[in-house]
């Protein structure tokens, strides 16, 4: 079955995924909220925030404050690049703007674990969103729908959002299907090329993961035939 949202624009289906609620709703992106998830929302920088999660979950306060910087300066970002470039995956973000927080991440294994972040930024009595990346000069654009509500968004309209993002296969599937177009090679090297995360949305990671095996299990399935058929014969 499949639940989808229905507005102006044209209707984006939502594969359902057994034992999550499609329909959970976040009381709010802005408060009260726990320390972990508003210190955690807006960190940009993905490995720190990786690491300031790992603190926090243990209880520990003696880490360095850069952990806790939303953004670091060009010194710091420099630094964290000659350790790996892996370290520079969402210090090159945008920055969030004022009444702006991040309701969930897309995180790509690339080299430089390039990352997508989507934002809600509170307005007087709506919410707005965007999707942004950390190269605006290649022009990818993102298209929220809706681009505004009165209230958080269901997890079933965030996928909706995720899913339609970009003309070409959504926010989450579209760099996978880039990556294998472009570059060939197996399908399944790119199995955990993305994942996706959310400090609002506990089920989000779950859900994708669900969507993204059952995608990639497409791919093996005519091997699997074909190797069924020969046993047969």
């Amino acid at each position: 079955m499949e639940s989808t949202m229905k507005n102006k624009h044209p209707v984006v289906p939502v594969p359902e995924v057994p034992g999550i609620d499609l329909s959970y709703r976040p009381r709010s992106y802005f408060g009260p909220l726990s320390l972990q998830t508003h210190l955690l929302s807006r960190v940009t920088g993905h490995q720190r925030r990786e690491i300031l999660r790992r603190h926090l979950k243990a209880g520990s306060s003696g880490y360095p404050p850069e952990l806790e910087q939303s953004m670091l300066d060009k010194r710091f970002r420099r630094a964290l690049g000659s350790i790996h470039p892996k370290w520079m995956g969402g210090e090159y973000l945008p920055p969030l703007g004022k009444s702006e927080t991040e309701i969930a991440r897309i995180s790509l294994a690339s080299v430089t674990a390039d990352q997508i972040s989507v934002r809600a930024r509170r307005l007087k009595d709506r919410i707005a969103y965007r999707i942004v990346d950390e190269y605006p000069e290649a022009g990818q654009v993102y298209d929220c729908r809706p681009r505004t509500s009165r209230q958080p968004l269901t997890l079933a309209e965030l996928v909706a959002m995720l899913d339609g993002a970009r003309d070409c296969d959504g926010a989450v599937f579209g760099p996978i299907v880039f990556n294998i177009e472009s570059c060939g090679g197996d399908a399944e090297e790119y199995e955990d090329f993305v994942s996706v995360s959310s400090e609002f949305y506990p089920d989000l990671h779950d859900y994708y993961e669900a969507r993204l095996a059952a995608y990639f299990e497409v791919f093996r399935a005519p091997e699997n035939d074909e190797r069924e058929s020969e046993e047969a014969s």
